[in-house]
């Protein structure tokens, strides 16, 4: 989603967090369709949650948003969450989701100490 309108030190990090947020969603529905939806209802929250955070964080890192990096902070926290959340789960979009969390809670963590 590369663009010349979004400040160059958003640029990666708006990246991670929609990635982020499509590895959230493709979780989301795994789990809410592999039949054990009881047992991960709590995956399944927690991954909507964080890609409704992530979303918004891309949305305020695009515009250059004084809040942006308040929101970076959010968003680290919920992508660390959600991370720990999908890595208790063997299924692969679970696991893909957990690592794509970790990165994007890094790359959101690195806007705050920048």
């Amino acid at each position: 989603m590369t663009s010349t309108v979004v400040a160059p030190r958003n640029q990666k990090c708006l990246d991670t967090c929609a990635a982020c947020a499509q590895a959230c969603e493709t979780c989301a529905y795994v789990c809410s369709e592999s039949g054990a939806a009881a047992e991960m209802g709590q995956c399944v929250t927690t991954c909507l949650d964080c890609t409704a955070i992530c979303r918004a964080t891309e949305t305020l890192l695009a515009r250059n948003s004084a809040y942006a990096i308040e929101l970076c902070k959010l968003c680290a926290d919920a992508c660390e969450r959600c991370a720990d959340e999908c890595a208790r789960y063997d299924d692969k979009a679970c696991q893909e989701c957990a690592t794509a969390c970790r990165a994007c809670a890094e790359q959101c963590r690195s806007m705050v100490t920048a």
